[in-house]
């Protein structure tokens, strides 16, 4: 960014993670960050005042309501947030403004009117948040901890539950079911203070689809994948997880399927570090599952085998830069991104194992702690 070219959001940085980063502070209601040169500047409404001055990252927090005395002082009509935004921008001698793809398309055109050139900043918007401090590593491994200790709490309830005609039944003889699991896994993560939404807890053919969520009973010797990714609500960062097993006995085409996918993540393992290319990983992540027989196409219009990326990187968000997937990208020491390749065969079932690894200048660091184990009896 030149000298002359101020950044510019505004948002919540509840949702949006760009504004968080910037800023450090949590708030459900938007405000403007301004940064001009290495100067951080917040508004806020004088609700969150105070506040933002204790809790945020910037230099200087200002309040909303002085810039609408501005407005109301010359006569001009306000026109809200954005109102107040142009009379702050003017008052800071600011004419050119780099904005995230994800500004408000009518500020944007209102800044244009009232004579302020926007540039929209393509791909991250931060770059840096790809290389994660050793304060963001602390704070994901903190959520992984706590996902790993939900999701044990709910396979243990699962091998503590019996069989009746093919499906799972607690002890109490009530059925157990994706939602019942799901519950379990997320009222955990809500004890201390983390989110899970979209839970995934699903069960034979519903495994064969990566991001069905599950519904209906669990049934005895049939694929349950489980992947969670909750958010930390103190510190903002997620978590990844994602564990394949099967109450009972496994068929034998799933436990070859099993071991092709652990097969897959060493291989991954083994090959990422500083410099690596994500997308010739991915592409080697292919190649091993189809030498090993499974093949990814479509049959019947559904798709079967490998055909998801490998990993994402995890962070504010819980999908970020960089991918291991088919786009080309370089992996960097400090990114930290999920391991998760999977099968899908309809008829068989859905595998998926998802460790979360932190890149290093010689190799990669698995933060995931887990163990797998296939057959739960």
């Amino acid at each position: 960014m030149s000298d002359n070219k101020a950044i510019l959001i505004i948002a919540d940085s509840e949702r949006n993670s760009n504004m968080y980063y910037a800023t450090g502070f949590m708030a459900p209601d938007p405000f403007v960050y301004i940064q001009q040169g290495n100067r951080k500047i917040m508004i806020t409404s004088d609700l969150e005042l105070d506040r933002a001055r204790s809790q945020s990252k910037a230099d200087k927090v200002l309040s909303l309501s002085k810039y609408e005395r501005i407005i109301k002082k010359r006569g001009s009509t306000p026109s809200g947030l954005i109102g107040v935004v142009t009379a702050a921008l003017r008052e800071m001698k600011i004419k050119k403004l780099l904005v995230p793809a994800d500004f408000n398309v009518e500020y944007a055109d209102f800044l244009r009117k009232n004579g302020f050139k926007l540039e929209v900043k393509k791909g991250p918007f931060f770059a840096s948040r790809e290389i994660k401090s050793e304060e963001e590593t602390g704070h994901i491994v903190r959520t992984l901890r706590e996902t790993e200790r939900a999701i044990r709490k709910a396979i243990d309830f699962i091998k503590k539950s019996k069989v009746k005609n093919g499906f799972l039944v607690s002890k109490r003889n009530s059925q157990i079911t994706s939602e019942s699991i799901r519950q379990i896994i997320n009222v955990e993560l809500m004890k201390v203070g983390c989110t899970a939404k979209h839970t995934i807890v699903s069960c034979g053919e519903q495994s064969c689809e990566p991001h069905n969520v599950g519904s209906g009973p669990l049934r005895a010797n049939e694929p349950i994948i489980f992947d969670v990714f909750p958010r930390d609500e103190q510190t903002g960062y997620y978590a990844d997880i994602s564990r394949t097993i099967v109450k009972g006995k496994a068929g034998r085409s799933l436990r070859k399927m099993y071991r092709a996918v652990a097969s897959a993540q060493k291989l991954v393992f083994e090959s990422a570090r500083n410099g690596a290319r994500g997308d010739l990983i991915h592409r080697n992540v292919m190649k091993h599952l189809t030498s090993l027989g499974f093949k990814t196409g479509k049959t019947k219009g559904k798709m079967k085998g490998f055909f998801h990326g490998t990993g994402h990187g995890v962070g504010l968000d819980v999908h970020e830069l960089p991918r291991i997937s088919k786009a080309k990208c370089t992996l960097k020491t400090g990114n930290i991104v999920t391991v998760e390749p999977g099968l899908y065969y309809p008829g068989v079932g859905g595998v998926r194992l998802e460790d979360m690894i932190l890149i290093t200048d010689n190799g990669c660091v698995n933060l995931t702690k887990f163990p797998k184990e296939l057959e739960i009896i």
